[in-house]
């Protein structure tokens, strides 16, 4: 089955569309993408992923036109960063 995978950092992005076992985890795919060797910052153990923007585990079993997305940590503190005004 045809799947995507995804990573964005500010200067470049990249979205790889992989054929996986029927069976494949977010896992798998991500291993099968070659993903980790173009970015060898990317740190599962630390990062979330998602599909679809929900954020869900490595062990997640994948469907058909799936789109896995690594999430890069959070650089900023919400708490103190001003808000800024909605017009």
């Amino acid at each position: 089955m045809n799947v995507g995978i995804c990573y964005a950092k500010a200067a470049r992005q990249l979205w790889i569309n992989i054929e996986v076992p029927d069976d494949a985890t977010v896992m798998d795919a991500i291993a099968l993408s070659g993903i980790l060797d173009k970015f060898p910052e990317i740190n599962l153990t630390e990062q979330e992923v998602g599909i679809f923007g929900r954020i869900t585990k490595l062990d997640a079993h994948l469907s058909a036109g799936d789109r896995v997305e690594i999430y890069r940590p959070i650089t900023a503190d919400p708490d103190t960063v001003e808000r800024r005004d909605q017009e």
